[in-house]
């Protein structure tokens, strides 16, 4: 007899590819708007140094 519930098999179940897609395109894009964001940064102490 097991004394597991609902909400602990809830939690052990493998999550869904969509999810997981989700978060890739939202780490891709935050990763891509960072990057970005230090080109422009970069840009702007070159020129400011000139």
């Amino acid at each position: 007899m097991s004394i597991a519930t609902v909400s602990d098999a809830d939690a052990a179940a493998p999550r869904r590819v969509r999810h997981q897609a989700r978060e890739a395109v939202a780490l891709m894009a935050f990763s891509a708007g960072l990057s970005a964001a230090a080109a422009v940064a970069f840009l702007l102490l070159s020129s400011l140094g000139h």
